[in-house]
């Protein structure tokens, strides 16, 4: 019975994660990572490198220019559909120990403030929203980035999907932001009227990638 009801938990977890999109399933896959032991982690790489070996020979060109710091600093324009596919493509070939083409990697994702706003990018296009929660993922997950290079790139994906948020639920915005109104009113009269002190709380919310041996 036990094992039945572990085999429908599976199931449904498989189902669930082949309907994320592409930014969910890295975070997701990098968050599992971080909870095994190392000899899971080995035994990972193992099977991994024996998937990869498959597409070895037909992507051997496009890894050596993802971990050509040359190459990739042509990569500077992410409003082109282009340059943000090879960029992309670069992430997922970019060797965990090559710390000068992810230097170069993230001069050009760290634009991301001034493209926004000069540009007027529009993120909640559905594809141009998704590619950029990828890449940010991505990089704010590759160990060939220094601790601090992740930090900042972490906070950038923090934007973009609060971009995407705001964008996507306006209705939702301009509710909150009438019912803050109304219970402002509300109660500056009621402080009128009974003269009471009133306060208010509030709270505040405020990862380990393997390196490909």
């Amino acid at each position: 019975m036990v094992e039945k009801r572990c085999l429908l938990q599976r199931d449904s977890v498989y189902r669930w994660f082949s309907e994320l999109n592409s930014s969910q399933r890295v975070e997701f896959l990098c968050g599992l990572l971080d909870l095994c032991i190392p000899l899971e982690l080995r035994f990972l790489c193992s099977c991994l490198e024996d998937l990869a070996r498959k597409d070895y020979h037909s992507l051997r060109d496009s890894e050596i220019k993802a971990n050509n710091p040359a190459d990739l600093g042509s990569l500077t324009n992410i409003t082109d559909e282009v340059v943000r596919s090879r960029l992309l493509v670069s992430l997922a070939l970019l060797n965990s120990d090559n710390r000068e083409a992810a230097g170069v990697l993230y001069r050009t994702l760290t634009h991301i403030d001034s493209i926004i706003n000069n540009y007027g990018l529009q993120l909640n296009d559905g594809r141009t929203g998704d590619e950029f929660l990828l890449l940010f993922t991505m990089a704010s997950n590759h160990p060939a980035f220094s601790f601090h290079q992740k930090q900042v790139l972490r906070q950038e994906l923090t934007q973009i999907q609060s971009i995407l948020d705001s964008t996507s639920n306006p209705t939702t915005n301009t509710s909150s932001s009438n019912t803050v109104t109304n219970t402002t009113t509300t109660t500056t009269t009621t402080a009128s009227s009974v003269t009471s002190n009133t306060s208010t709380t509030g709270c505040q919310g405020c990862h380990k990638c393997i390196s490909k041996e």
